[in-house]
């Protein structure tokens, strides 16, 4: 029985028929950029003080001052977010003709939390979610909890999903799940409360759709700070965002079900005549028999090996690269998505900034493609790695004056982490034989899902020191640099073809064990030391 490939060879590898199929399926997904990274936006918390009621009758100097002056890590006094001075008490002393800092002691008056709830600056925003429910103060926990549960969503739609698409094809999960993203994208825009909108938003994310391609994806992201620029109120801003989804209905009579999927349901007219149009669109001649009534007589459902994700963990060598894998997929997914999460939150244009974060990484993506082509992986993803984890550790020392120095050095981070995470799909399928490679993925395509989880509460301690988010970034950053560089190398060698060719974690070695240790690495006998 011959193989799919083998079948349809005649096809062609780059005709129109799949430049076709790619470019409608790579559009498809446009949306996930707008969705994936609208909460910089819908949830963008803007300059805020505690509200003073007009019943206060205080003065315009009283009111001025009616927030004690908090003190920054760069020596600048601002007003309060959180506290006012206690109304009832300046309001006697506006009555009386008091002039605050003149005639009385700020420092001595007592303070209250924001009992009117707050005043919010409309410079940047007109509106978000955090002014619309408050989520300031002793409620600003919600923002980053919104983002960590629409990436939950994200991993429980990509667990089931493929699942899913096994069963039930792979084009009605396509379009399920973008219908599910865009139908409950839109129902968002009429949420009552916080709970209500942060539940349709973990179902937004279960609808995002696993499988993308990256370059489609960063048109989404790099348009979205544009619509943000013009629509400044969040609702208005999450219809526009949702209404590209729409545009994605057509594609179902123009996109086909997949061939490979309909031949094990044994639906074969139904892939032979995809076959037939795909051949005549790509001009050329169809052979009298595409599938050999004998052979689809014989076909019968491979056996292959049962595999258990503890297969991954098998013997101590397999392990240590499983659980190195999982680390460097997560924590290269935390520095990804809390920089881009970040993006608003840094000095200047906040929708240049978002733009400029997702522009770095149509570089970084052509540099990852041509280092992938030509040199070691585990060498130049640790290079990169420090590089990108190097300059957020530098922004600390920059003086607060140089705002535009501190953003070049995050655009250069996001540049090295952005490089480093898009060669990891290709650094790890080469890690793994054949038989439990997609399941490897799998595991740690979910662990960078873990990281993107725990990404937004990195953004969240800025909001108590501005250096600290880069601070843990770049050192865990670092720290996977140097356990990549512990990884087999994957260039130029074969694939292993089963669990026991996998080859061993290159540990340091050192002295007379190490010279011995080389110069047996042949034989499989030889036992490789751990430091």
């Amino acid at each position: 029985m011959r193989d799919y490939d083998e079948v349809t060879a005649f096809l062609g590898e780059w005709g129109l028929f799949q430049r076709l199929i790619f470019f409608l399926l790579s559009a498809s997904i446009i949306p996930n950029g707008f969705n994936g990274m609208s909460v910089v936006f819908l949830a963008g918390t803007p300059e805020h003080r505690c509200r003073v009621p007009d019943s206060a009758n205080l003065s315009s100097a009283w009111r001025n001052h009616s927030a004690p002056l908090l003190r920054l890590q760069d020596g600048r006094q601002v007003p309060h977010n959180c506290r006012r001075y206690q109304l009832a008490a300046i309001a006697n002393f506006s009555a009386l003709g008091l002039e605050p800092g003149r005639d009385v002691d700020l420092e001595k008056l007592q303070q209250e939390d924001c009992l009117d709830g707050w005043e919010f600056s409309q410079d940047v925003y007109l509106s978000t979610i955090v002014t619309e429910w408050n989520l300031v103060c002793d409620d600003d926990w919600k923002t980053p909890l919104t983002s960590s549960l629409f990436f939950v969503g994200v991993l429980i739609g990509s667990f089931f999903s493929g699942q899913l698409s096994d069963r039930f094809g792979r084009k009605s999960i396509l379009f399920a799940t973008m219908a599910v993203q865009t139908g409950f994208s839109f129902l968002q825009i009429f949420s009552i409360n916080w709970e209500m909108f942060t539940l349709l938003f973990v179902i937004v994310g279960m609808g995002q759709i696993s499988n993308y391609v990256v370059a489609f994806i960063l048109v989404g992201y790099m348009l979205l700070p544009l619509f943000a620029y013009f629509i400044r109120d969040w609702r208005m801003l999450l219809l526009a965002l949702t209404v590209p989804g729409l545009l994605c209905v057509p594609l179902w009579w123009f996109i086909p079900e997949s061939p490979r999927w309909l031949i094990s349901q044994r639906r074969f007219r139904e892939a032979e005549a995809i076959i037939q149009k795909a051949a005549k669109m790509n001009n050329v001649a169809v052979p009298g028999v595409i599938f050999d009534p004998v052979e689809l007589q014989e076909l019968k459902p491979l056996k292959q090996e049962k595999i258990f994700i503890l297969d991954l963990f098998r013997t101590r060598n397999i392990a240590t690269i499983t659980t190195m894998s999982i680390l460097l997929w997560m924590l290269t997914s935390v520095g990804y998505f809390a920089l881009s999460l970040n993006s608003p939150n840094l000095h200047g244009d906040a929708y240049l900034n978002c733009f400029l974060s997702a522009l770095i990484e149509v570089p970084a993506y052509i540099t990852a493609w041509l280092l992938l082509r030509t040199l070691p992986r585990r060498y130049i993803i640790a290079g990169v790695l420090f590089l990108g984890g190097g300059v957020l550790l530098l922004i600390q020392l920059v003086p607060v004056d140089y705002n535009f120095l501190s953003i070049g050095l995050v655009m250069l981070g996001k540049f090295g982490i952005t490089a480093a995470f898009s060669m990891l799909y290709v650094f790890t399928a080469e890690l793994y034989p054949t038989l439990v490679r997609n399941m490897a993925v799998g595991i740690t395509s979910m662990a960078s899902r873990v990281g993107s989880i725990i990404a937004p509460y990195f953004v969240y301690l800025g909001a108590y020191n501005r250096a600290l988010p880069y601070i843990l970034m770049g050192s865990l950053t670092i720290l996977i640099g140097i356990i990549t560089l512990f990884f087999p190398e994957s260039f130029g060698m074969t694939l292993p073809e089963s669990l026991e060719e996998m080859q061993k974690v290159k540990w340091f070695r050192s002295g007379k064990k190490a010279r011995n240790s080389m110069n047996n690495e042949e034989n499989p006998k030889v036992l490789i030391t751990s430091f």
